[in-house]
């Protein structure tokens, strides 16, 4: 039973991760049919304000000096403003051209945002020691479970339950549903393009900065290439979810976290290693039987 609930444990909180990315995703896509390969480095660009510009292996804080509220907001700001300029920049010049057009925006607008980085920090991973206290362990039910997980899992719930009240209660929300729905509809109707189009950026923005304070208290690391990774697999939980429907989207992240989570609990020693190449043979046979996902939205529509 401590084991069953240790392993409930460690795939809520690495859904959480992928659902949240996820969301990111699809937010965007669902008012600009645009998938941003630039939202990873979003994230990374985020978390890199923690620290000072250095080359050395173990990084002196910056800004990850600061009382703990001052952190967070700082990155959730850095996140939602670097994600809005992205926009301004570089997307909204692009709202008529072709998907693979932005496409290669986006890829190229990553690749812009990791080599800054690179010439401020260098390429070296750099330790950085914030918040150690999340990763003692509290004793729930008699499992010993860290209190970042908890947190998380906690902090994701309520993020899901204020997103879902803000899309069904606020004016912002509901122009985003109308536009995630029929985006040139919604635009006739009176919705305010650029305005939804921001505020979806901004949302993403934050998302992705939160994501990367999670992984930077469960690693202890930051890396200019850290995004990579979970911006891939976000984009895979959007299109097993729905490209375009923030449900699939949330729900295809913590499919694939408690997929991942079960594989290696259940997966022989020698095996565990192929963990990923299990998941994606999963993918791909989910994607057989519901090509377009589990959840189809008007998002999968071209938009002009």
């Amino acid at each position: 039973m401590t084991a069953a609930l240790q392993y409930l444990f460690d795939a809520l909180s690495l859904g959480s991760l992928y659902a949240l990315g996820a969301l990111g995703i699809a937010l965007i896509f669902g008012v600009m049919r645009l998938v941003n390969f630039a939202h990873g480095d979003v994230m990374t660009f985020a978390i890199f304000v923690l620290i000072a510009p250095t080359t050395e292996a173990v990084a002196p804080l910056w800004v990850g000096a600061w009382a703990t509220p001052l952190i967070v907001l700082t990155v959730l700001g850095v996140g939602a403003a670097l994600a809005v300029l992205a926009e301004l920049a570089v997307f909204r010049h692009l709202r008529h051209a072709t998907p693979a057009t932005t496409m290669m925006a986006a890829f190229a607008l990553g690749f812009v945002i990791q080599n800054l980085l690179l010439a401020l920090h260098s390429s070296r991973a750099k330790a950085v020691n914030l918040w150690p206290q999340l990763n003692l362990p509290v004793d729930l039910w008699g499992a010993r479970v860290p209190a970042l997980q908890m947190l998380m899992i906690g902090i994701t719930m309520a993020l899901l339950v204020g997103l879902a009240w803000m899309l069904r209660h606020t004016r912002a929300g509901l122009e985003m549903r109308a536009a995630a729905e029929d985006f040139d509809m919604a635009r006739m109707l009176g919705v305010k393009a650029n305005r939804v189009i921001l505020v979806a950026f901004g949302m993403s923005g934050a998302l992705a900065a939160l994501i990367g304070l999670f992984m930077v208290n469960q690693t202890g690391l930051v890396d200019i290439r850290m995004g990579a990774p979970m911006m891939l697999v976000a984009f895979v939980s959007t299109v097993i979810g729905g490209l375009g429907s923030l449900m699939g989207a949330v729900l295809g992240g913590f499919l694939i976290g408690f997929v991942s989570t079960a594989l290696q609990a259940w997966l022989p020693l020698d095996a565990r290693a192929f963990r990923d190449a299990f998941v994606y043979l999963g993918v791909i046979a989910l994607l057989l039987w519901r090509p377009n996902g589990l959840f189809i939205t008007g998002a999968s529509r071209q938009r002009v």
